[in-house]
């Protein structure tokens, strides 16, 4: 069983940034994929950013393109998300998934049905 532990976030300018960490307990997050995803109030969550198992591929939402950076770093079992240049449309709640399907650990996933693990979330909020 993983578990995932967020940290980061805050509230910050827009133009600023942030750094969220997704730390697994149980020390395993090696062979996972990891995703970011976000949701702002009344609306669905959304995908932002995936990384396969060893950080060779990455993909983003265009929306985010350009302005966050997802890194790993195995030996510490965490995964992070580098936001700048935000904007008040960057606002919502983030939070980190992984899963050790064996295509989303290849390649990394943007489906929130890919992952099988998720964190609690933590919040974003970005003022103009």
């Amino acid at each position: 069983q993983v578990q995932l532990v967020q940290s980061g976030g805050g509230q910050v300018q827009a133009g600023g940034s942030l750094k969220l960490s997704c730390a697994a307990s149980g020390r395993i997050l090696g062979a996972y994929a990891v995703g970011w995803f976000r949701q702002a109030p009344g609306k669905e969550r959304e995908f932002v950013t995936t990384i396969n198992w060893d950080g060779s591929n990455t993909y983003y939402a265009d929306s985010v393109k350009g302005r966050f950076t997802i890194s790993r770093e195995n030996a510490r079992y965490t995964v992070y998300l580098q936001m700048n240049s935000l904007k008040p449309e960057d606002t919502a709640t983030y939070y980190c998934a992984a899963t050790q399907a064996d295509y989303c650990s290849a390649y990394g996933c943007t489906l929130e049905n890919d992952y099988a693990y998720w964190g609690r979330g933590t919040q974003v909020t970005v003022s103009s």
